[in-house]
C-alpha cells in the first residue's frame, strides 16, 4: 500500500534523529532524508506522527537526559550538552514544560523517592514508539479518505495582486478587507477574478504571531499595474494539484489540511510538490447562513517518484 511507503519514509527520519538527536538539527535536513518537500514536510511529519519534527526531536532529547539524570551523577550542564540542548537555559524550558518540574527538581525527587520513577517511565514509555499515533488510528484514518472527494486538476499560472498579513490566521479578514477596498476600486469582482489565500507558513512550526498570509486577486491580462502602491505583484505557479472542497467553519480548516497531508496523501499515487496550497475562496462566510466558509483547496502535487 502506498501508506507504507510514507511510513517508511517518515521511519527514516526517526532512525536518523535517533542516532543523532545530540547535535543540531535543521528541518531542510530532515526533509531531504524523507524527500519530501521542504515546504510541506512538517506537515506531513506532524500529521502521521502527531507532533511537530521540533517537538519530536526535543523529546528524543529528553528522554536521553531522563536517563542521564536517574542513572548518572553528571551534572546538568553536561546533560544539557550531552542531549544536544542550544543552552542550559533551553535545556530547563524544554524539560520543565515537559514534566513540569526543572531538571534538577527530578533529580532530587528521584533520590528522595523512588516511586516518582515509576511516573517518568510511564512518560518514557508513551514516548517510545511514535508511529503508534498512526497506527493507532489508521481505521479511522481511512475512513475519513474514503468519505474525502479529492479530484486531481492542472491549473495555469496566475498573476495576481496581493496584500500581506502577517500574525494569527484567524486573523486574515484584515488583508481581505483591505483587498476587497483595492480590489472594487479597481473593478475586480468574483464574478470575474479569483480570491485566493495562501498560508505562508505552517502554524505548528511558526509563531502564531509571526505567520505570514497573503490575499490575492487575480488580474486580467490588461491590467495595467503603474501606480498601486496598495498591493504587490506576483506571478503563482501553475501545475498539478489535488482539489478538497471545505465548506464548514474556519476553526475546523487545519483539520482539512491535516486529512490531506496525512491521510489522503500517504494513500495516493502523489507527493506534495515544492510549491504553496493555494485556498480559493468560493464564498462570504459573512453572507452564509450558518457562518460557513467555502474553499475550494488545492494541493500542490507531484507523481511519485519511481524506485
Amino acid at each position: 500500500m502506498e501508506n507504507e511507503d510514507y511510513l517508511k519514509r517518515i521511519d527514516r527520519v526517526i532512525q536518523f534523529i535517533d542516532k543523532n538527536n545530540f547535535q543540531p538539527i535543521n528541518l531542510e535536513e530532515l526533509a531531504r532524508i524523507s524527500n519530501f518537500s521542504k515546504y510541506h514536510f512538517s506537515r506531513i511529519f506532524t500529521s502521521i506522527v502527531g507532533l511537530t519534527p521540533i517537538a519530536f526531536v526535543n523529546q528524543k532529547r529528553l528522554q536521553k537526559a531522563v536517563y542521564f539524570l536517574l542513572e548518572t551523577n553528571k551534572t546538568i550542564l553536561e546533560i544539557s550538552s550531552l542531549c544536544g540542548f542550544e543552552s542550559i537555559s533551553n535545556f530547563n524550558a524544554v524539560f520543565k514544560r515537559h514534566f513540569n518540574k526543572t531538571p534538577s527538581e527530578v533529580r532530587k525527587k528521584f533520590r528522595e523517592n523512588s516511586n516518582f520513577s515509576l511516573q517518568v517511565s510511564k512518560i518514557q514509555e508513551e514516548l517510545s514508539d511514535p508511529l503508534n499515533y498512526y497506527r493507532s488510528n489508521k481505521d479511522h484514518f481511512l475512513r475519513r479518505i474514503w468519505n474525502m472527494n479529492i479530484s486531481i486538476k492542472e491549473l495555469p499560472e496566475y498573476e495576481v495582486a496581493y496584500i500581506r498579513h502577517i500574525g494569527s490566521y484567524l486573523d486574515t479578514h484584515y488583508a481581505w478587507s483591505k483587498l476587497g477596498k483595492w480590489a472594487g476600486e479597481n473593478h475586480l469582482f468574483p464574478a470575474e477574478q479569483y480570491f485566493i489565500g495562501i498560508s505562508l507558513d505552517d502554524p505548528t512550526m511558526v509563531d502564531e504571531y509571526a505567520c505570514r498570509y497573503d490575499a490575492c486577486v487575480t488580474l486580467p491580462s490588461d491590467f495595467n499595474k503603474e501606480d498601486q502602491s496598495e498591493v504587490q505583484f506576483k506571478q503563482l505557479s501553475g501545475g498539478l494539484y489535488a482539489l478538497y472542497t471545505f465548506y464548514d467553519t474556519i476553526d475546523k480548516f487545519a483539520i482539512a489540511y491535516q486529512s490531506l497531508f496525512g491521510q489522503w496523501l500517504p494513500n495516493s499515487e502523489y507527493d506534495a510538490d515544492d510549491r504553496p496550497c493555494l485556498e480559493f475562496c468560493m464564498n462570504n462566510p459573512m453572507d452564509d447562513p450558518e457562518g460557513k466558509c467555502k474553499v475550494d483547496l488545492y494541493i500542490p502535487i507531484k507523481s511519485k517518484a519511481v524506485k
